[in-house]
This record gives C-alpha cells, structure tokens and sequence, in this order.
C-alpha cells in the first residue's frame, strides 16, 4: 500500500492520456458511507479558471509521480457532480474543527491521510498535530532533520475516520462508517468536556446532533457560566423543550441566570406542570435549601399497601432523582414518615405503608442555608434528605449529588477567600470592575502590612544597624509569618462543633504546638549558626532566629485557638473573613518578637 496526504495531492497537474495539461487537482471527493471512505472524484480548476469534477474510477489512471495522469483524452471525458452521501475533503474537512469522539476533545484538522491499493484511494484519517501543518508549509524535513539528531520520532496525530465528528458541515445526509461512534453516542460528561473546549459559536452546532434528553444531560454536566450562555444561543422553543427534559432544579438554576424576557418565553412554552414547578423554585431564595431542592421525588399516602405502592411506581415511570426514598404523606401533604424502597419490595405486598414507616426523620427547613443541609446529608450519610415548611408539609428533597456541588461551591469560595484569588476572577461572566475590586482588596491589605511592616522596623532602627546580618533574615521572618497565619485560617475553617472542643483538646493543641515551634526555631537556628562565620555575621544571631521563630509559633498558635473558641461560641460566618486580621496580626507579632528579640542580644 502506499500512503499519500492531501497536502501532497492539491495543486498537481492533471494530464490527459494525450500528455496535455488540464488543470490541477482543486479537491477530492470522497464517500462516506464506508469505514474507510472511498474517493470517488477529482475537482481541478481548468485553465480558464472553470472548476470541473471528474470520476475517479473512471478516468484517473495513476497518480504516482508529480501529476495526476488520466485514461482518457480530454474530448472524451464527461463531468460529473457531487452526489447524495458524498462531501469534498478540502472544502468540508481541511482546517475545518472536528471532535475526536474517541480522545473526547476538539481538534483541527491539518492534513488528511490516504492509501493507494488496488480498490482504488481511501481515506484513512486526519493528521492534527504539527507535523501535518509543517508538510503543508514544506517544512517537515526540517523537522525530521532536528528529531534525527535528538534521536527522537515525531510522532503522527492521526484521527481515524471512524472517529470523527464533523462541527461545520451538515452531517444530516451522510453515511458514516459502520464503526463510527457518534456524538450522540457519549456520555453527557464527555459531552460536556467537548463543549466547553468550543468557543459559543460552536457549542450551538453541538445540540444538533442530540435528542432533547441527551441536550438535557449534556447542559446538567457544563459548568454553569456556560450553561445560561448555552440556553441563550438556542432558539425558544429547542431551549424550552430541553429545559422541560432537565430536573426542576436545575432548568430553574439555568432560568433564573436568563434575561427575563428570555426566561419568560422559555416557561411559557413549557408545559404548565413543568413550568409551575420551576416557577415554584425560583421564588426560595438562593443558597438555601429552597434554593437546592428538587420537586422530583415519590410520595405516597400512608394507607397505601406495599402491592399497590410498587404497582403505583411502575405505572407512573417515575423520573424522580431517587427512588430510594419514598416518602409517607398524609391528605394535607405533611410529612409522616419514610420507607425505603428495599423494605417495600421485602414486606408482603398486602403490608400498609404506616406499618412499615419510619417516622425518625432527618428533616431540613426550607429556609435553611445550603451549607448546613449539605453538612446533615454528609454527616447522616443520606442519599438525600427531604425539605419541609414551617408546617412540616413536604416541598422537595435535596440530594447528595446536590449537596456535594454545594460543598464544591463552598470550598471554592472559602479558598479564594483565603488566598485572595475569586474563582470566577477570570471567568467571562465576570466583570471588570469586579474582579479589578476583588483583586485590589487583597492588594491594599499587603500594602497596609508593607506599611506597619516599616513602622516596627523603624521603630528598632538602632538594632539593624549594629547587628550585622539582622535584615538577611527580614523576609524569612515575613514568609514564615505568612505561612503560620495561613495554617491557622485553615484550622479555623475546619472548627467542629463546640461540643467536640474541650479543655483537654486545647491544652493538647498548645502543647504540640509549642513542641513544633521550639523544634523549628532550633532548627533554623542550627542552620544559621553554621552560616555566622561564613557570611560574616553577629555571633548572636543564631539564637535571635531561633527564639523568634518558636516564640512566633507558639503565639500565633494560641492567637488561633482563642479565635478558634470565639468563632465556636459566637458563631462567626463565614469563618474565611477572618483571614486578612490574622494575616497583619501574625506578621506585625513576629517582626516585633525578631526585632525585640534582637535587642535584647545587642
């Protein structure tokens, strides 16, 4: 077999069986309807600059060399056109995106590969990587040249046929290969990784090769910045259909980032159950469990026999988030109790569902705030938790899927907090000014510990300039300072209860705390006091490092606790604000100690 690319293709002379030149090769014609695509035609561009398409089989009598060489003489050949099922590879494919349904991501197609045997030319793939833009600029010695002197092989990118999915080009009337795996085929979190690698554009073309169903569950999957932007490029009547397929939750969480016009058409072309249910939704506030909820789950009246309770489920197909819970209500929709679905299917079928109940309820608030909730389901090990009002009538369940994107989301924010770099600070829904604030805030409390940093230093200029070496050690001061004070927001974020914190956990606490400042102070301390001769320093400046970093642990380790115990009894939220106090105040604590430290041994 030999093998021959695109690139090498385009631009050949045609000639004729008489030895005259035609034209040259414009495009190739291929069918898709094999494994393998077969070329069926040559396009060329006349002289007279008129495109022309040939039958490969037909005419085309070899290619080897540096034309195209035909079986027939010019006035006998007979132009023929594109047909059903048929696409031109330089126009549909070459630099045009496709997905690798096999590597889940979008890529360009650079070049493409054929074979030559004696069925004629087939297609074998697309070449994506940079040797096939390199061929195409006739660069690609150079690059074997540089490999073979690193004795190295640049490998090819190749993307078989059956493993691609067109984003520009119309794939409604085509024939792809028997083993090909469609777009459609994936699932939705494969989905979703290729969409968000698309820019909006794009993402669009996406949808029109899934049913609303699998739009559904693609949409679930994307992050959700991506998600309203998604809806909004879709027209309203595809976005309202695919909203109605998604759960309650999560078309509201999509409605409700919608302008509202937009949103409003989109429920008023769903159905008046499903638009109701989100509706309902949108009006509990946000980030509480209200907010979270689902009005999908299984509720029965506690009269119900077991037989008819599991006949019922069958009968209604349900499409509640989780079966595993069945609820027990009464005329009024309060909530009574629980079964499990394991204990309904064991029990004989003539047991009423009261005797079978659960009436240990763990319960949430509809006003409740999703940290918590997410807190129960996690403590609890719940697969879901339900949602009631003041009047203990049911209104959703929160489920653990649910509960641990809000853990995620909680997480994320408590981090940026910390750090002082917001999650979304770079994200395109993000404004300007917002993120220019977010960062500027953090940037201003460094500038106010830059500047206490310089009062307390000059408030001691008299020992920096009579031990020598003094200054070396400014910035390890402030960086271990730094780190201190990070370590303690992170044990103030993970503060427990105030049940779980006695005297005895405190004291245990401070003790190993000190042990660790005593342990690493006389460690640095060790460590500069080999380099006193060889850098000329103050003979005293061992222990002046030594005693400031373990007196700086030690406090700022009862600075922690005491803060610890105070969040605990007074229930600061959110703990993370803390963390630009505890910052300044670690970092003006040990320059004090060193520079306090150091003119006691002056």
């Amino acid at each position: 077999m030999t093998m021959i690319y695109l690139s090498q293709i385009l631009g050949k002379p045609i000639i004729d069986a008489s030895g005259e030149t035609i034209g040259e090769v414009s495009d190739l014609g291929i069918a898709t309807g094999e494994v393998f695509p077969r070329v069926t035609s040559v396009a060329f561009m006349g002289k007279e600059k008129r495109a022309f398409m040939l039958s490969w089989r037909k005419y085309v009598k070899d290619l080897r060399g540096d034309s195209v060489k035909l079986s027939r003489n010019q006035e006998d050949l007979r132009f023929s056109l594109l047909q059903p099922g048929e696409l031109l590879v330089q126009r549909d494919l070459l630099d045009r995106q496709i997905v690798d349904t096999q590597g889940l991501k979008v890529v360009r197609v650079g070049d493409l590969k054929f074979t030559e045997s004696g069925q004629g030319l087939r297609l074998i793939g697309a070449e994506v990587g940079l040797r096939g833009l390199l061929r195409r600029l006739n660069l690609e010695r150079i690059l074997d040249t540089i490999t073979k002197i690193l004795r190295y092989k640049y490998p090819e990118r190749l993307i078989a046929w059956s493993y691609m999915e067109l984003l520009e080009k119309d794939m409604s009337d085509l024939k792809l290969g028997i083993s090909h795996k469609r777009l459609h085929e994936l699932h939705p979190a494969d989905i979703a990784d290729i969409i968000s690698q698309l820019g909006p554009e794009q993402r669009t073309k996406i949808f029109k090769y899934l049913d609303d169903t699998q739009a559904a569950d693609a949409i679930s999957e994307t992050e959700p910045e991506v998600q309203a932007s998604l809806v909004e490029s879709l027209d309203n009547k595809r976005a309202s259909d695919i909203l109605e397929s998604m759960d309650p939750d999560d078309a509201a969480d999509i409605i409700a980032d919608l302008a509202y016009a937009k949103a409003e058409v989109i429920l008023n072309l769903m159905g008046v159950q499903e638009a109701a249910d989100i509706r309902k939704l949108l009006g509990y506030k946000e980030k509480t469990a209200g907010g979270i909820m689902t009005t999908d789950f299984v509720a029965f009246t506690e009269n119900l026999t077991a037989g008819e309770a599991i006949e019922s489920l069958r009968k209604k197909e349900t499409e509640a988030e989780t079966i595993y819970y069945i609820y027990v209500v009464d005329d009024a929709n309060h909530l009574k109790g629980v079964v499990s679905l394991r204990a309904l299917i064991l029990k004989p079928l003539n047991t009423r569902i009261y005797e079978i109940m659960s009436t240990d309820l763990i319960t949430v608030n509809v006003d409740e705030d999703q940290e918590d909730v997410a807190d129960i389901i996690t403590k609890y090990n719940l697969l879901a938790v339900p949602v009631v009002d003041e009047n203990r009538k049911l209104l959703g369940i929160v489920t653990v899927d649910d509960a641990m994107e809000v853990m995620e989301e909680e997480e994320a924010e408590d981090i940026s907090l910390i750090t002082g770099s917001a999650s979304n600070l770079m994200s395109l829904t993000a404004s300007s000014a917002m993120a220019i604030l977010k960062r500027a805030s953090w940037l201003f409390l460094w500038l106010v510990v830059g500047v206490l940093a310089g009062v307390v230093m000059k408030s001691f200029t008299g020992a920096l300039g009579s031990i020598i070496g003094l200054s070396l050690f400014i910035p390890l001061i402030i960086f271990l300072s730094n780190d201190i004070s990070t370590h303690s927001v992170t044990a103030i974020v993970r503060t427990e209860e105030a049940e779980k914190i006695g005297a005895q956990q405190i004291w245990q606490k401070l003790l190993a705390d000190f042990v660790v400042g005593i342990l690493t102070g006389f460690l640095a301390g060790l460590i500069v006091h080999f380099l006193i001769p060889v850098w000329n320093l103050h003979p005293n400046l061992n222990w002046i490092i030594g005693i400031s970093i373990a007196v700086t642990v030690f406090l700022a380790s009862i600075a922690s606790t005491i803060l610890q115990i105070a969040i605990i009894r007074y229930k600061f939220e959110p703990k993370t604000s803390f963390s630009p106090f505890i910052t300044i105040l670690t970092v003006i604590i040990a320059l004090t100690i060193y520079m306090g430290v150091a003119t006691l041994f002056k």
